[in-house]
């Protein structure tokens, strides 16, 4: 969908379905109480996101203004460092689930920025290795794209940029489409059982919020 990410019609557009970015929630095999309220408010969010007709509000933290902010120079700097060419997009669904890359590179690449803390980065940097934290999110766009390869550049000022790629791992994209087919069953039950419960209709006052 050729809309700017973080738009009203970005928010419209990603409603009531699993995105990569919260994969890692879809994923959470529950076995803690934390685990399982991780998954349980995702699924209960978007329910009420499909009841409603409504987005739910999106919380800020100081961390995703700063990563907003730093965006276009960690880009700018990526395409110095490697010579490629990203572009960018807006929300990008296939079925019942969808994606907001960074951008696309090509015609079978993409690209996830993140900014971390300069410890953090430091660390990054020593271990040389995909971090594992973003796995599910970008195997995820790479599901979503059908794409082959996917980089992602971690950055903070006065830090050198971290670019690390990887490819598909086809044994993880089953296991997290057949994940997300299963959270989406329980996601259509609990919308099932409150649409029983009665008018699930917006009201005239949030239909014109």
């Amino acid at each position: 969908m050729a809309c700017e990410q973080n738009t009203a019609d970005w928010q419209r557009a990603r409603m009531g379905i699993a995105t990569s970015s919260s994969f890692d929630a879809v994923l959470t095999p529950g076995k803690t109480k934390t685990e399982q309220k991780t998954r349980r408010t995702y699924l209960l969010k978007l329910a009420g996101e499909v009841l409603t007709g409504q987005p739910m509000e999106m919380v800020t933290t100081r961390d995703m203004e700063r990563g907003h902010l730093l965006e276009p120079e960690a880009r700018d700097l990526y395409m110095l460092q490697t010579g490629e060419m990203p572009e960018r997009v807006g929300f990008l669904r296939r079925d019942r689930v969808g994606c907001s890359p960074d951008s696309l590179i090509g015609d079978n690449g993409g690209l996830e920025i993140k900014t971390k803390a300069p410890h953090l980065l430091i660390d990054v940097i020593l271990k040389d290795e995909f971090p594992e934290e973003h796995k599910a999110q970008v195997q995820g766009a790479l599901w979503i794209t059908g794409r082959d390869w996917w980089d992602i550049a971690v950055y903070w000022p006065g830090i050198p940029l971290f670019v690390k790629r990887t490819f598909r791992d086809e044994a993880y994209i089953k296991t997290l489409a057949a994940e997300v087919d299963r959270f989406n069953a329980d996601l259509d039950e609990v919308v099932a059982l409150m649409r029983q419960r009665g008018d699930a209709t917006p009201s005239e006052f949030v239909a014109a919020a």
